[in-house]
C-alpha cells in the first residue's frame, strides 16, 4: 500500500554544479524537492520507487549508476545505498532523483526506479501504478517530472497559450493528491505543450488510488519557462 509520495521535477540545473554561476536561482526549488524527499523518510516505508520519465523505459535496480558528465561536470551518483549494481546507465530524471536522495544521506529503506515512457498511455500508467502498490508492504514513491515547456517566448517548446492553463490544473491535482484529477490529464494535450511528467503522474495516481492521503503544494513556478511543481502526499 501507498503510505507516502512526493512530486518533483527532474531538470539537471537542480545539481548546482550543472547549473553553475546560475545555481542560486533554483535554490528555493532545491528546498522544497528535499523538503519533499524528508516526507517520505518519515513515513518509514518499506520501500521507495523512484519513477520518472525515460527514453529507454525499464526497471534500475538499488545501485544503480547515472552521471552528469554529459553536462561537463564531474557529478556521479548512485540510486541508494548498497554495491552498484545493473548494467544500465540512469535515466536523467533518474539520475536527479538519486542526486536528491543523496543530498538527504536517504538510508531510510531499499530504494528502486522505474523510467516511464513518455507516451505510455493513460490506463496502463493507472495500472502500473496500481500494480507498484499491490500488497501489504508499506510503499512510497518519489515521481519525477516536468510541467510544460511552453510557458514563454524563450521557453524550450516556445509558447503555447494552452500551457499555463495545462500546468495550473496540474499543479492543483497535484497539491491536492486529486488522483482523479491526474487521471483526467490529457496526454495528447500533455505531449503538445511538452509536459514530459503526465506519465510519472498517472503512475503515481495509480499507486495513490485509495490511500486517503492528503497533498500539499510546496513549490509552482516555471523559471526559464517551464512549470516546476514539487507536493508531498502522506
Amino acid at each position: 500500500m501507498l503510505v507516502a509520495a512526493a512530486v518533483c521535477p527532474c531538470p539537471p540545473l537542480l545539481v548546482p554544479e550543472v547549473a553553475a554561476g546560475a545555481a542560486p536561482e533554483l535554490d528555493a526549488l532545491r528546498a522544497a524537492c528535499l523538503d519533499a524527499v524528508a516526507v517520505l523518510a518519515a513515513a518509514r516505508p518499506d520501500r521507495l520507487v523512484v519513477i520518472g520519465p525515460a527514453a529507454a523505459p525499464g526497471p534500475h535496480p538499488q545501485g544503480a549508476a547515472g552521471s552528469f558528465r554529459g553536462f561537463g561536470v564531474d557529478v556521479d551518483v548512485r540510486l541508494g545505498r548498497g554495491e552498484p549494481a545493473g548494467e544500465r546507465v540512469l535515466p536523467q530524471s533518474l539520475a536527479v532523483a538519486a542526486w536528491l536522495l543523496g543530498r538527504t544521506s536517504w538510508s531510510t529503506a531499499p530504494v528502486e526506479g522505474l523510467g516511464v515512457d513518455e507516451p505510455l498511455d493513460t490506463a496502463r500508467c493507472l495500472e502500473t501504478g496500481r500494480e507498484l502498490a499491490a500488497g501489504a508492504e508499506r510503499v512510497a514513491v518519489l515521481a519525477m517530472g516536468d510541467g510544460s515547456a511552453c510557458r514563454t517566448l524563450k521557453a524550450p517548446g516556445y509558447l503555447d497559450d494552452r500551457a499555463a492553463a495545462f500546468d495550473a490544473g496540474a499543479a492543483r491535482a497535484l497539491g491536492s493528491a486529486d488522483t482523479s484529477a491526474l487521471a483526467a490529464l490529457d496526454p495528447e494535450l500533455a505531449r503538445e505543450v511538452k509536459a514530459a511528467g503526465r506519465a510519472s503522474w498517472q503512475v503515481l495516481a495509480g499507486a495513490a488510488e485509495g490511500a486517503g492521503l492528503a497533498g500539499e503544494l510546496l513549490y509552482d513556478d516555471a523559471p526559464y519557462g517551464v512549470g516546476y511543481f514539487v507536493a508531498s502526499w502522506s
